[in-house]
């Protein structure tokens, strides 16, 4: 390859950047995964370019599938100590476009049935847990990406026939999700909003009645240690536990060197860096998110220790 053609190969393939890192991200979870992943796809594209750049994007397609497939075998194979959560992404505060909330259950809406804001939400990214590599892929490009049976058959190298066959499985694997599937709507936002800070609140002032208060019965609480940090090994259950939970994790981490309400993956999240401490089993920084029901009160909460996990994710200024 010349350099003339090789610099019209680079920037083609650059002009797909964003949704191969969008594709990479939901497939795997991991922000630092979907950066790993694409330099690997462009780096394969310079070694074996495809034949013509008209086919660049089915091409770079299949490729990062590959490779995003590849990687989740090895995760699966190789296992994770504690609970699995998926990296926060900056999403911004912008509001929620409106076709988000127009494009709610029962709308009418066939394909292309998850926004894209939504398809980054913990929510979604914890429930393709449960779809294999292929699923996954699938889904993702239906659903998520709008594209057609023939254009997944083309992209992955499938049989449409196949491509059916899966694409039904994946929805039946996101039954659960499905019916309770809380699209991030500004009003959402809002709720989730004020149930952070209200929790928050509680247990810097030493409430812990008044944290607990603001959790439903069945509540859960996940860490994400990654095996590097100290966090709870299973799922806390139950709006007791929970709240004496994080109420003597600020007894034993003392008041937040600096923390930021931040908008991750579609919802209000707060990032957290910690005083230095000397023991090194404790994380330095996390980020705390909140799933609310209806009323507003707090059914999931979700902290991310992992520092790769929070490359993604600018920590606030320390004064």
């Amino acid at each position: 390859m010349d350099s003339q053609a090789r610099g019209a190969l680079v920037q083609a393939a650059r002009e797909h950047e964003r949704f191969l890192w969008g594709l990479c991200y939901r497939m795997t979870g991991v922000s630092a995964d979907a950066d790993d992943l694409v330099q690997e796809v462009y780096a394969r594209a310079l070694a074996s370019p495809p034949e013509r750049l008209d086919t660049l994007r089915p091409w770079l397609t299949r490729v990062a599938v590959n490779l995003a497939r590849d990687h989740l075998r090895r995760r699966r194979r190789e296992g994770y100590v504690g609970p699995w959560l998926p990296s926060p992404v900056e999403t911004g505060d912008e509001e929620v476009p409106p076709s988000a909330e127009a494009r709610l259950p029962g709308g009418g809406s066939t394909e292309g049935r998850y926004e894209l804001l939504e398809s980054v939400s913990f929510a979604f990214l914890l429930a393709l847990e449960a779809l294999s590599p292929k699923q996954r892929a699938v889904l993702l490009l239906r659903d998520v990406f709008d594209y057609s049976v023939l254009e997944v058959a083309g992209a992955l190298r499938m049989s449409e026939a196949n491509v059916k066959v899966v694409h039904h499985r994946a929805r039946a694997a996101m039954a659960a999700y499905d019916r309770e599937r809380c699209v991030p709507t500004r009003d959402v936002q809002a709720r989730t909003r004020a149930a952070l800070e209200a929790f928050l609140g509680a247990l810097m002032s030493g409430d812990v009645a008044a944290a607990e208060a603001l959790l439903t019965s069945d509540v859960r609480a996940l860490s994400d240690g990654g095996g590097k940090f100290r966090a709870a090994q299973v799922p806390i259950v139950g709006p007791q536990r929970t709240a004496l939970f994080f109420s003597r994790l600020m007894e034993m981490r003392g008041m937040p060197k600096a923390w930021e309400a931040r908008m991750l993956n579609g919802l209000p999240a707060v990032v957290v860096v910690y005083p230095p401490s000397k023991d090194p089993m404790l994380a330095p920084s996390t980020v705390l998110r909140v799933d609310v029901d209806a009323n507003g009160r707090i059914h999931a909460l979700h902290a991310v220790l992992v520092d790769r996990k929070l490359a993604g994710v600018r920590m606030p200024a320390l004064e």
